[in-house]
């Protein structure tokens, strides 16, 4: 490998995120790719996307072939100190509400809710119905 193995920390390497100078982390080692930037398949913008942090996932989750690895080599230039690069934490979903599986008492209630002043409607109509058929 090139390069005379320097540690960087994540700080250092964070410094060189342009076209003009850009430094990737990429399995605990820093790589300048400044001279493949128009070179890269994938544009400039992905190289500068990963700038900044460990760039690892992206790489793998690209699938790069055996030249493209081989070819790192020729752009390395030491190694990241890996207590600068922030541990990754676990996700914990949003805290939400209880779920009230059993809605039956809200569903109750919703109803008569609903059925009860149509009752005393209908009561009421049929009431003065009932005392218009009397009273002729």
């Amino acid at each position: 490998m090139g390069g005379q193995g320097k540690v960087f920390t994540l700080a250092e390497v964070s410094e060189h995120n342009h076209h003009k100078d850009c430094w990737l982390v990429i399995e605990g080692k820093v790589y300048d790719v400044t001279k493949f930037m128009e070179d890269h398949p994938g544009g400039d913008e992905v190289l500068l996307s990963a700038t900044g942090k460990d760039a690892t996932d992206d790489f793998e989750d690209v699938g790069h072939s055996s030249s493209a690895r081989a070819m790192m080599d020729e752009f390395y230039v030491g190694e990241i100190d890996t207590s600068t690069i922030p541990s990754r934490k676990a996700y914990t979903p949003p805290k939400q509400p209880h779920y009230n599986q059993d809605k039956t008492p809200e569903f109750i209630i919703k109803l008569l809710q609903f059925i009860v002043p149509l009752l005393i409607l209908g009561l009421a109509v049929g009431i003065r119905f009932y005392t218009k058929k009397t009273e002729a």
